[in-house]
């Protein structure tokens, strides 16, 4: 059997299960690209921009929970995925990135398109690879599959010479498949930590049962462990209160009776209260970021702390602990609720019910003006909780994880430890195509939104029905409402001026386009929208001057809590 490096490269992703690579040919990737048409089982989706591609990936892995792949050309085309990189290392996102390079004997000559990327992404992504011999694709494919999607998922790095994708090896076997199976990983030192140390699960089960006021903080890992059976028996066997990070959004159905909502900076001023009043917090595949803790030395201080994560450099670098457990989230639990014993938390239930009351959090102003929590929550009324949401990043981000309610895992696809903007195109394209049995909604910024809008001619090519609310303030939102509490309301470029007109943009596409200014065409917009057997944009024109409440200032503690200042216009849901 004789393949060369592209054939061999194909032959291994389709083992490995990829159906759809998002990517952006050149020169140095073009054997590769000329390889494809012999793989039809792979669908490439020629994105506008690399960045796009890489983001796509991610949107796709998060719905999915398979690895998503994008490929790119040398030099600018490599470094315009760093951005989508990052955002999946930080999110801890599983997906395997193939980039192309100068031929071998050209690297560290400066030549044309040539850029060290496995340099550059070196802080990025969980490993990466140089590949010098054809014949180490095979092994090195395997080994970045698994490493992406084992213990703590991240992103990984493959880069391919131009010879190397040329370069053609014989093997004595007569199929690949003969060849893959005996491919043997070569990671003497990656061996991650599935069970949870027993006396340590003990510790944990006795600290719950002498809980008065216990409550869980669900993070990103119960998505990607596939926990959400284990954590909901936990709190119902229990009786402990769930409360979500902002990317455990979607782990634990909000709809529950013990669901609390998200915490920190701008989550439910209750659950933040919650766990200040806590005597236990148990935190599940989270990582105490700076957004949850604020004041890390103030943090949650009258509780003692469980916390489980798969990656040990997790635990106790922000937050010391009294029970640290190493391991697959979804395999402590299942240990743990053997051991827990039935309770109830009756009075502490009841006392968050009153934390609810006396902070509501979540109410919208009674007013004829078109707030832009009236248009998330009219949208969670029409696709009835059951659409797949990708966000931006800034306000509408926020209010998209306030105003939204999530029954179902993976729902909520957001850009969270990085913060990417213009992540909400790519990344809502990517989760359609990793999930078009579902209806997919991108919950955008005007801002974020034209960072990379250059893929909407990617989604009408490829029939991607995607449909965008743009939550449209012509500002900046979330860095004007700083200006506005923190710099004395010094605005500074943050108001477009000349922003597009989202419906002839949409026109212009070959989308259908909506514009929105009262509060009665909201819901009939998103009907319509629905509707369409297309991609769509409704361009809601909203109040530029709204602030996302409640609000946490940076490194501040719940006491400097910032509640809605209009609360006489309130109203509850």
């Amino acid at each position: 059997m004789k393949l060369n490096g592209s054939q061999l490269l194909c032959e291994a992703l389709i083992r490995e299960g990829v159906d759809v690579i998002f990517g952006l040919p050149g020169g140095a990737i073009l054997p590769l690209y000329q390889t494809l048409p012999q793989f039809p089982q792979l669908r490439h989706i020629l994105v506008r921009h690399e960045q796009g591609s890489a983001h796509a990936a991610d949107g796709y892995a998060r719905v999915t929970g398979k690895p998503g792949v994008c490929w790119a050309t040398s030099g600018p085309g490599a470094t315009n995925l760093v951005t989508g990189i990052a955002t999946a290392q930080m999110d801890s996102v599983p997906i395997v990135v193939v980039t192309g390079q100068v031929s071998r004997a050209s690297i560290g000559t400066d030549a044309f398109q040539e850029t060290d990327i496995t340099g550059i992404t070196l802080p990025i992504t969980k490993h990466n690879y140089l590949v010098m011999h054809a014949s180490d694709i095979p092994r090195i494919v395997k080994e970045s599959f698994h490493i992406a999607s084992t213990g703590r998922p991240g992103p990984v790095l493959i880069d391919v010479p131009k010879d190397v994708q040329n370069e053609v090896v014989e093997y004595e076997e007569s199929t690949f498949d003969e060849m893959y199976a005996k491919v043997e990983l070569d990671l003497p030192g990656y061996k991650p930590t599935m069970e949870g140390h027993p006396s340590q699960i003990k510790k944990a089960v006795q600290l719950i049962a002498e809980s008065k006021r216990p409550v869980i903080l669900a993070g990103h890992g119960v998505i990607f462990s596939g926990a959400y059976d284990e954590l909901r028996e936990l709190a119902e066997k229990a009786q402990i209160p769930v409360i979500t990070t902002l990317l455990g959004i979607s782990s634990f159905p909000e709809t529950h009776v013990l669901s609390v909502g998200m915490p920190g900076m701008h989550g439910m001023a209750y659950a933040s209260l919650a766990i200040e009043e806590a005597d236990l917090l148990i935190a599940l595949g989270m990582r105490f970021d700076d957004r949850i803790t604020g004041k890390p030395s103030a943090f949650a201080r009258k509780s003692k702390k469980i916390h489980v994560d798969i990656d040990p450099s997790e635990i106790g670098k922000n937050i010391p602990v009294d029970v640290p457990i190493v391991g697959d989230l979804k395999r402590v639990l299942v240990k743990l609720n053997k051991l827990v014993q039935p309770a109830t938390h009756s009075e502490w239930v009841q006392r968050i019910e009153e934390l609810k009351r006396e902070h509501p959090s979540m109410d919208i102003r009674e007013t004829d003006k078109l707030l832009p929590q009236f248009v998330i929550k009219s949208l969670c009324d029409v696709t009835e909780g059951k659409a797949f949401i990708v966000t931006g990043v800034g306000q509408h981000q926020m209010w998209a994880a306030q105003h939204y309610t999530y029954t179902e895992p993976r729902s909520f696809v957001s850009s969270g430890g990085s913060g990417a903007m213009g992540f909400e195109v790519p990344g809502a394209m990517g989760a359609q195509v990793g999930r078009p049995d579902r209806v997919v909604w991108s919950v955008a910024g005007d801002g974020g939104f034209q960072m990379t809008m250059c893929e909407l001619a990617t989604l009408v090519e490829n029939k991607i029905p995607v449909k965008f609310a743009i939550v449209n303030n012509n500002v900046l939102g979330m860095v004007r409402q700083w200006q506005d509490i923190f710099y004395k309301r010094s605005f500074v470029a943050t108001r477009y001026t000349a922003n597009p007109d989202f419906v002839k943009l949409a026109d212009a596409f070959g989308m259908l386009g909506i514009r929105v200014t009262q509060k009665s065409q909201v819901k009939a917009a998103i009907q319509q929208a629905m509707d369409y057997d297309g991609p769509a944009i409704v361009d809601f024109v909203v109040e530029e001057d709204e602030n996302v409440y409640p609000m946490i200032p940076a490194g501040q503690t719940i006491n400097e809590l910032i509640e809605e200042p209009r609360p006489q216009e309130a109203r509850r849901r």
